[in-house]
This record gives structure tokens, sequence and C-alpha cells, in this order.
């Protein structure tokens, strides 16, 4: 059976601290958390929002 080569992580609005969306990464791929500007529901707005594990 093969192993999960994926982790799911949370990015997280910087404004607000809601997890408004879910992602997959690879495990080997951990050295910097991703950061993006997406639409976030609470705020009616484009913020930044991080990645937390």
């Amino acid at each position: 059976m093969a192993k999960k080569k994926f982790s799911v992580s949370f990015l997280v609005c910087t404004e607000c601290k809601h997890r408004n969306y879910t992602i997959r990464r690879r495990k080997d791929k951990k050295g910097t958390k991703l950061q993006l500007r997406k639409y976030c529901k609470y705020c009616r707005k484009h913020t930044l929002h991080k990645e937390s594990r």
C-alpha cells in the first residue's frame, strides 16, 4: 500500500483569522509557508492568507 505523500494545511486570513481554504502540500516541501492574496467571505475583500498546519 502506498504511503501518504501529502499533508493537509489551512489558509488563514490575516485580518479576521478565519480558516477559509484547505490545501494539500507534499510533505517534502516544508521549507516555506505559503502566502496568497485570496478572497475572504467574512471580510468581503481580498486579503493576505497564510498557511497554518
